[in-house]
């Protein structure tokens, strides 16, 4: 099995395309190359493929990446399931989990939220849908300022709240207080949750 990701960037025709676009192609490149592990098209939309054990980390250091530009978002659609062929284009692959994500997609649009997953297993779906829809009230109202925080964190698990200090030019205490409003160690624990339920598929 594996996971593909298909979002759409919102409220992209307010924002320089260039900036994001180039962030959000540095990004997906440190986890494959394109066209064959993920690609963007039709201007703000984009696919990737990866590890289910790594969806939902990946899920949030792009949704960090974006939040973290002036009023920018992002919707994501988390597929699960089989990859029964596999193409150089990952826009030309096909399986469940891409069925999955492309449909879901579509889904997110038209019900206002900004994440959902779908997977072969209606349990597990409702399971980690309530937990996305929850954390999604915190992910949706992050400031540019936390955003950029937590993809740090997610980006380099060795970093320190010193490091992150140093780089964005602030306190120690200013660090901690923005991962504490951030949640972040229940993120860390969500993830953890999210690769329980995701093995049990």
């Amino acid at each position: 099995m594996i996971a593909v990701i298909t979002g759409d960037i919102i409220n992209s025709q307010q924002a320089d395309t260039e900036v994001w676009i180039t962030r959000l192609k540095n990004l997906l490149e440190n986890w494959g190359s394109a066209p064959n592990t993920w690609e963007i098209y039709r201007g703000d939309e984009f696919q990737f493929k990866c590890n289910i054990d790594d969806v939902f980390w990946r899920f949030l250091a792009i949704k960090s990446l974006i939040k973290s530009q002036e009023n920018l978002d992002v919707r994501i659609a988390i597929g699960i399931g089989e990859e029964n062929f596999s193409s150089d284009k990952i826009t030309e692959s096909n399986g469940t989990a891409y069925v999955h994500s492309g449909r879901l997609l579509n889904d997110l649009k038209n019900d206002g939220h900004t994440v959902s997953i779908k997977t072969s297993n209606v349990s597990v779906d409702r399971d980690l849908n309530i937990l996305l829809k929850w954390s999604s009230k915190d992910f949706d109202n992050w400031t540019m300022a936390t955003a950029e925080i937590i993809h740090e964190m997610i980006m380099n698990k060795e970093i320190t709240q010193e490091d992150l200090a140093k780089k964005f030019a602030i306190s120690q205490s200013s660090v901690s207080q923005r991962l504490k409003r951030a949640n972040y160690e229940l993120i860390v624990e969500t993830n953890q949750y999210f690769r329980k339920k995701i093995s049990e598929l």
